[in-house]
C-alpha cells in the first residue's frame, strides 16, 4: 500500500494549495518513491548536499533526520559536510555541525533512531500515521496513533509511537489460534515478554506473539517507532490489559 503524503497540505493547503499538491503528490509521492532509480538513502544524501550548499538550515535539519532514518550514519554525514565545506563555504559547515550533533546526539550512532519532529517522521514512515489512538489511550504511556489499513481477512493496523511511548503489559487471550503479528516499518522500538529480556526492534523485524503470553511493545525513548499489527484469528479471542511498564524498567533500556 503506497503512502499518501500530507505534509504540504497540512501546512500550506489553504495558503498555497498548488504548491502543497506538488510537494505531496509529485516531489514525495512520485520522485522520492522511484526507488528503482535511486534508493531513499541516496536521495537523502543528495538533498542534504543541496540544502547545505544553499544554506537552508531549517530544511537541512529535517532532511538530516530523514537521512538518519534512511540509514545515513553520523560519520557519513560529517564526512560529506567536511568535503562540501571546500566547495560551498566554510561557515556553512560551522553552522551545520551543530545540527548534526542535535539530530544524531553525541554518542548515538544507531541509524534507526528518529528523534525528530512528527512531520519529518510522517514523511519517512511507509504507512500513514493516522489519528491519535484515543480509544486505547488509557492503556498507553505517551501518545500513539492508529491507522486502519484493512479489515479484510486479517484486521491490520499501522501503529505509530512517539519517542518514549509504550503500551501496558497485556495478553491476547484465545482458547485456540489467536495471538498477534508485529511487522516493524520505521524507527526503533522494543518488545518484551514477561520474564524475558526486552528485544530491540528495527525496520524489517517481525515478531510473532503467541496467545496467552503477557507482553508489551513500544518506541525507544529517543526515537519514533511504527509497526504493523495484525490480530491472528482464533477462538474466544480477547485482550486483557494489565499494569503499565514502570519508568524504572523502561529507563534501563538503551
Amino acid at each position: 500500500m503506497a503512502k499518501k503524503q500530507t505534509a504540504g497540505r497540512d501546512h500550506l493547503g489553504k495558503l498555497a494549495p498548488e504548491f502543497a499538491k506538488y510537494n505531496d503528490d509529485v516531489l514525495f509521492g512520485e520522485i522520492w518513491a522511484r526507488e528503482e532509480e535511486l534508493n531513499p538513502r541516496d536521495r537523502s544524501l543528495i538533498t542534504i548536499a543541496a540544502l547545505f550548499s544553499a544554506g537552508l538550515y531549517p530544511q537541512l535539519k529535517a532532511h538530516l533526520q530523514m537521512g538518519k532514518a534512511h540509514g545515513l550514519t553520523k560519520q557519513e554525514v560529517v564526512e560529506t559536510v567536511t568535503q562540501l565545506a571546500f566547495y560551498c563555504g566554510w561557515p556553512k559547515a560551522w553552522s551545520t555541525f551543530p545540527l548534526i550533533e542535535e539530530v544524531y546526539g553525541s554518542e548515538d550512532t544507531s541509524p534507526y533512531n528518529f528523534p525528530g519532529d512528527q512531520d519529518s517522521f510522517n514523511v519517512v514512515a511507509p504507512y500513514p500515521m493516522g489519528a491519535p489512538n484515543d480509544a486505547f489511550a488509557q492503556y498507553f504511556i505517551g501518545q500513539s496513533y492508529l491507522s486502519p489499513l484493512t479489515m479484510d481477512v486479517i484486521p491490520t493496523f499501522a501503529v505509530t509511537f512517539e519517542p518514549g511511548c509504550r503500551n501496558n503489559w497485556h495478553i491476547h487471550k484465545a482458547t485456540s489460534g489467536g495471538g498477534q503479528m508485529l511487522i516493524c516499518t520505521a524507527g526503533r522500538g522494543w518488545y518484551q515478554e514477561w520474564g524475558k529480556e526486552a528485544q530491540e526492534l528495527h525496520p524489517g523485524d517481525v515478531v510473532a506473539i503467541p496467545p496467552n503470553v503477557k507482553h508489551w511493545h513500544g518506541a525507544a525513548k529517543d526515537s519514533w517507532f511504527q509497526h504493523i499489527a495484525q490480530e491472528v484469528p482464533g477462538t474466544n479471542t480477547a485482550s486483557e490489559w494489565c499494569e503499565p511498564v514502570d519508568d524504572e524498567t523502561y529507563s534501563k533500556l538503551p
